[in-house]
């Protein structure tokens, strides 16, 4: 292509002179500096701050009007002089050639931004993600003291090594090394502590803190480190049940609500934690059934307990606290009682029979003193050695799960009455009226 005489020719840009490290020291005018060796390379002067820009066409981008035109994009360097005039070049060409390859460096450095971001956000310690699952778990459990035990056991075992951890990085030879102190000697807290690790690992893998397998699951990772242990299964002390006329009557002596929430413990058959909790509302004097709301039971189902008369009278005796509140063993300072409210009691009364008989109220199997859930195991002989009645009833009396979940629904219907027959011959029993069924 030719040009005419008098025809203005296009500009060249204007290459800027290259300014030696002193002379870009003595700048000092508010402003945009080229220095050369590297073209659109600037100081930039903003009062006290200087810094080095530079600016590079990356691409084209179309304007307003659909027209393509440059794209001129400035490059942060660094301050000056932290980032001397030399250093300043070389990362300068450095980017250039990036262009020239195809690179957007801007691109590239939001994305090395983008993924230290998230990097951050998943560098959560152990201990953050344990806190996030002990609130979930204390909206889950209908039992506060369950919620506070599940969470103070990883509190006092895991987080003295592994709380401040991230939780990305720590491994199955971590976890074991933190049950393996407690694995023999307290075996069933030391299995609680690895199921609830594995729940917190959960929720860390749920939110992308931790890849791969659970490091805390039992199948293939920790089981053959730890190994498995022998279950020795250790009922609770409990009372023989030739002795339980003696015993209530002993019982009826004490004054005092832990006596009534006890005996009342004893007619029902049931657990003291669903005892403590039984409030009025749940009690139908009509029909002489108490109604367990299945939050409260260990199985999670709702559950019918038939009330013998000596078990309404107890109730009846109790109604004047109801101004108390809802529940109707009120402790003495209000609320529910606690277990060592009864099992005091029991001590006592231990103590008490040990000054008459030298025995006092011992399971003579294990030479141990008995307990309140124990009276669940003296039913349960009861039933079983002087009773004809079916074993699913028996079985359903004390809540638990039977193999068949249809035969369960039925029994909680058809077999209430039956219930109701066993559990007024295990009242009279109980204060002598009769010594035997079969």
């Amino acid at each position: 292509m030719g040009y005419y005489v008098g025809q203005k020719l296009p500009l060249m840009p204007k290459k800027a002179k290259e300014l030696s490290a002193m002379s870009v020291a003595k700048l000092k005018e508010n402003g945009r500096h080229a220095v050369g060796g590297v073209d659109g390379l600037h100081l930039r002067i903003v009062n006290n701050s200087r810094a080095w820009v530079l600016r590079v066409v990356v691409g084209q981008r179309a304007n307003d009007y659909g027209e393509l035109k440059n794209h001129r994009r400035d490059i942060g360097l660094g301050s000056y002089p932290e980032v001397s005039l030399a250093e300043a070049r070389e990362k300068a060409r450095e980017l250039k050639k990036q262009i020239r390859d195809g690179v957007d460096p801007l691109h590239e450095k939001q994305q090395r931004l983008n993924e230290l971001r998230i990097q951050k956000q998943r560098e959560k310690t152990f201990q953050e993600c344990a806190q996030i699952v002990f609130a979930n778990k204390a909206r889950e459990l209908s039992n506060a003291k369950h919620a506070t035990q599940w969470a103070s056991t990883i509190e006092t075992y895991v987080f003295p090594t592994l709380g401040n951890r991230i939780i990305g990085t720590i491994t199955k030879a971590d976890i074991a090394s933190v049950l393996e102190p407690i694995w023999i000697k307290k075996n069933e807290t030391a299995k609680r502590i690895r199921g609830r690790l594995e729940n917190i690992f959960d929720y860390a893998k749920a939110m992308e803190y931790v890849s791969g397998d659970n490091p805390a699951a039992w199948k293939g990772n920790l089981e053959p480190i730890l190994g498995k242990l022998k279950r020795e299964v250790k009922s609770l002390p409990s009372l023989p049940y030739t002795d339980i006329s003696k015993f209530m009557q002993h019982l009826q002596t004490k004054g005092g609500i832990a006596a009534k929430a006890l005996e009342f413990a004893i007619l029902t058959a049931c657990r003291s934690g669903e005892i403590f909790g039984a409030t009025w509302d749940e009690i139908n004097f009509e029909s002489k059934v108490w109604t367990i709301p299945k939050e409260r039971m260990k199985a999670g189902k709702e559950h019918q307990v038939p009330l013998s008369d000596p078990a309404i009278a107890i109730l009846k005796s109790l109604e004047l606290n109801k101004s108390l509140g809802k529940y109707i063993f009120v402790a003495p300072r209000g609320g529910m009682l606690s277990d060592m409210s009864i099992t005091s009691l029991i001590r006592r009364m231990h103590a008490e029979q040990l000054e008459k008989d030298d025995i006092g109220y011992i399971d003579p199997k294990q030479n141990r003193i008995i307990t309140t859930h124990g009276f669940r195991s003296t039913f349960r002989d009861w039933s079983a050695d002087k009773t004809e009645y079916p074993r699913e009833v028996c079985e359903h009396v004390l809540a638990h799960k039977l193999p068949d979940d249809v035969e369960a629904a039925y029994l909680r219907g058809a077999y209430l009455e039956r219930r109701k027959a066993l559990m007024a011959d295990w009242a009279k029993f109980c204060t002598g009226e009769i010594t035997f069924y079969l």
